[in-house]
């Protein structure tokens, strides 16, 4: 192999690589000892904190929306090492997640609730892919605390 090639598959390897492990919930929650969200809930209202703590795919923006996939209800987007957050009212809701696939995720919010999840990149046919789960608090927390605000499109859906 000659090196230019050589040169092309590290930079493609490392592009899309970068996901650090985490530290044990015991070291993550002494972490978060005294951190306060940058927001919480407004009256009558879930918050709902997005993740996406890799630097795997960073370039490519992984597009957060409510109960849809219609434009008028994305709420914003990430890139690596980023999060965003959004009010949203209590019920059932369906978040989803447009990377080069759409990857989903239910949940009942009730008010003055605080709901995290993490976005996962995983390599793609020609973009990342992505997908999405809840997680509890303490690693939600840890992430919002390391991690840089993403694009807030809007606060409420």
């Amino acid at each position: 192999m000659n090196n230019p090639i050589k040169l092309i598959l590290i930079t493609v390897v490392l592009i899309f690589t970068g996901c650090a492990s985490l530290p044990p919930p015991a070291q993550m929650k002494e972490d978060i000892v005294g951190f306060e969200l940058p927001r919480l809930p407004e009256d009558g209202k879930a918050i709902v904190y997005i993740v996406r703590p890799t630097s795997l795919g960073g370039i490519i923006r992984f597009n957060v929306f409510v109960d849809d996939k219609e434009p008028v209800s994305e709420m914003g987007y990430t890139r690596a090492n980023q999060y965003i957050y959004f009010n949203l009212e209590p019920g059932k809701h369906q978040i989803l997640s447009k990377a080069e696939n759409w990857s989903a995720t239910d949940l009942t919010a009730k008010a003055g609730d605080i709901i995290f999840i993490r976005q996962e990149a995983k390599m793609g046919v020609f973009l990342a892919r992505n997908s999405i789960y809840k997680i509890q608090e303490y690693e939600g927390k840890y992430h919002v605390k390391h991690l840089e605000l993403g694009t807030i499109l809007k606060m409420d859906k």
